[in-house]
């Protein structure tokens, strides 16, 4: 085992005029939770598909647990699992014939095949449900046992695109209590790409961000909010209102102001005192409660490095 689980150098991908993926130079560490973050279009899939050699590189190198993409994509795929925009699930097969027949096709022996599927059910608390037909399920369990068929072989590495997408915030969050517990667990180093950057923030050591195909920043969550390089002040009290919004957004240490539920957001500027701030609300009639300030959160952090591109 390497101490990169994956390391790209000058890695570009191009589609005619197109450059989905530009000179990407990166390293994973082995055993991290790694997200990779960027609007649409920006090249996350894509580069997903390099790094699993279903794609050829137009200039740069990518190395996948060790081995070449470029000569040696086979290996690579024997030791990463795979949750990409498909599940991989047959419906009309129960959830115990599911993980029977890609065990058979990841030619595991018949013992350690049925323990391998009872510890990976039983762990994500779908054991008593084996015996049913996976059609009937909600969108919320399909995915863990997606989850499941993804990490049966015990791979090294696992590939993971948006895995909550369209779920409801409680399976959504069972899903990612699961999945960092059995990452924990196998040992196994995630690449998993989200646009939900609550849960990047929760689930990854670190996160890279990429742009049109650029990667621009990579990091520990707390490293790019710092790098966001803009502070957030939070007033609540009485008498906040749309005109006091438009009082403050004036001030020259307020790139925006915004009023909700009781609650003013500012969004400040570097390097510019906040004390004049606090004196115009109480100038104004404002009864102020409580002053919070503090630095950008992870999705701040994220639009700063992205800029408006959607």
């Amino acid at each position: 085992m390497t101490d990169c689980a994956i390391r790209t150098d000058g890695l570009t991908r191009e589609f005619g005029a197109l450059r989905a993926v530009d000179a990407m130079s990166l390293e994973v560490p082995t055993g991290a939770i790694f997200g990779f973050l960027g609007p649409n279009g920006s090249g996350k899939t894509t580069t997903i598909r390099l790094l699993l050699g279903l794609l050829e590189p137009t200039r740069g190198t990518a190395s996948v647990l060790g081995h070449d993409t470029r000569t040696e994509a086979g290996a690579i795929r024997e030791r990463s699992g795979a949750l990409l925009e498909h599940s991989g699930l047959y419906e009309r097969m129960t959830a115990e014939d599911n993980l029977e027949f890609y065990g058979r096709v990841w030619h595991i022996p018949p013992a350690e095949r049925r323990q391998r599927v009872h510890e990976l059910l039983t762990g994500l608390g779908l054991w008593d449900r084996r015996r049913e037909i996976v059609g009937q399920w909600s969108r919320g369990m399909k995915q863990k046992l997606a989850v499941a068929r993804t990490l049966l072989h015990r791979p090294d590495l696992v590939f993971l695109d948006e895995p909550t997408a369209g779920l409801d915030p409680i399976a959504a969050a069972a899903l990612r209590d699961d999945l960092t517990a059995l990452a924990r667990q196998e040992g196994v180093t995630v690449f998993l790409t989200t646009h939900n950057l609550a849960e990047a923030e929760k689930l990854c050591d670190r996160v890279a961000v990429i742009r049109s195909g650029h990667l621009v920043a990579v990091g520990r969550p707390d490293e790019l909010r710092a790098r966001a390089r803009r502070d957030r002040m939070e007033v609540t009290g009485r008498g906040l209102d749309a005109r006091i919004a438009g009082l403050v957004a004036a001030d020259p240490a307020v790139e925006t102001a915004d009023v909700s539920d009781g609650r003013l957001t500012l969004r400040l500027r570097d390097g510019h005192d906040t004390s004049p701030i606090v004196a115009l609300l109480v100038r104004e009639g404002v009864a102020v409660d409580e002053v919070r300030k503090g630095g950008a959160d992870l999705e701040e952090a994220f639009l700063a490095l992205v800029g408006t591109e959607s």
